[in-house]
């Protein structure tokens, strides 16, 4: 009788330590969630280059009174068309990279985008 004791004990604990390493998996950190970068596009620039995690957005906002772009010079990665005075445009970078973009209306203006 006392093996078939120490038995129920033996599956009680292994139970117990069982619900806790489970309990305990359910438990990691939840992901972080996004975050929105805000770019300015005044005075004929783009500021600031911005740095985001993947995962996070980024909003362009043209605050001068004639239209701009924001296009990556790496074909295919994006491209917002024109984006009117007073209005934005929003992209969530869907890879890790490094990516410089212009305005296709006014090429000298420059920018980078880092996706982390």
């Amino acid at each position: 009788m006392a093996n078939r004791s120490h038995s129920i004990w033996r599956v009680a604990l292994l139970s117990a330590g069982l619900a806790v390493v489970l309990a305990g998996a359910g438990c990691a950190s939840p992901a972080r969630p996004g975050v929105k970068h805000t770019v300015k596009i005044e005075g004929t620039r783009f500021d600031p280059d911005v740095a985001v995690e993947l995962g996070d957005s980024v909003e362009w906002v043209n605050q001068d009174p004639f239209p701009h772009t924001v296009t990556s010079t790496e074909a295919g990665s994006f491209d917002s068309k024109e984006i009117p005075p007073g209005k934005s445009w929003t992209f969530k970078p869907p890879r890790k990279g490094t990516f410089p973009y212009i305005c296709t209306i006014h090429p000298t203006m420059k920018g980078t985008l880092t996706v982390k």
